[in-house]
C-alpha cells in the first residue's frame, strides 16, 4: 500500500466537508472526470458515487463505494476502472498544528489486471496521483466558501 501526506491549513471538520461531499469527488480526484449520481446519504458505508473516469470519447463509467467513514476522521472507498483495477483508498485526518489538518492517503490495487503490475512499477504513478489529489483537496477545502468551518456544506 501506498501513502502519501500532506499538511492542509484548514481543520479536520472543513477538509472533511469536501470528502463527504460526493459531488465534488470529481474536483479533487486524479481522473475522475464526471459524476453521475451519488447515492443519498454519502458518505454512509454502502453508498456509492457513479463516476466516470478518462475523457471524451474514451470515458469509462464506474463507481466508487463507501467501505468505512468515520466524520472528520477518516473514508475508506473500494474504488473501481473496470476493467482496468480496483483498489482500496483510504483518506485519514488528523488534527496538526493551529488549526490545520495532516492529510493521508493510501491506496492498494486489490482487483483485476492492474493488481499484476509489480509494486515498483506502479508505486510512482499512485504517488504521484494521490499527491496531486490531495493537493486539489487542501484547495477545495482551502478556498471553497462552500465549506465552512464546522464542516456544513453551505448553500
Amino acid at each position: 500500500m501506498q501513502t502519501v501526506r500532506l499538511t492542509i491549513p484548514a481543520s479536520p471538520e472543513r477538509v472533511f466537508a469536501v470528502l463527504s461531499d460526493g459531488w465534488a469527488y470529481a474536483s479533487w480526484v486524479v481522473g475522475a472526470s464526471h459524476i453521475r449520481d451519488v447515492d443519498q446519504g454519502f458518505p454512509t458505508p454502502g453508498t456509492k458515487i457513479h463516476h466516470s473516469v478518462g475523457g471524451w470519447p474514451l470515458m469509462i463509467k464506474d463507481e466508487s463505494v463507501v467501505l468505512e467513514c468515520e466524520p472528520n476522521q477518516r473514508i475508506v472507498l473500494k474504488v473501481k476502472v473496470w476493467p482496468l483495477f480496483g483498489g482500496i483508498v483510504k483518506v485519514e485526518l488528523e488534527p496538526h498544528g493551529d488549526g490545520g489538518t495532516l492529510a493521508a492517503m493510501s491506496e492498494e490495487l486489490v482487483d483485476g489486471p492492474g493488481k499484476l503490475l509489480p509494486e515498483p512499477l506502479i508505486a510512482p504513478a499512485l504517488n504521484a496521483r494521490n499527491r496531486e489529489s490531495l493537493k486539489r483537496l487542501a484547495d477545495r477545502a482551502v478556498h471553497d466558501g462552500r465549506y465552512t468551518m464546522g464542516g456544513a456544506r453551505a448553500t
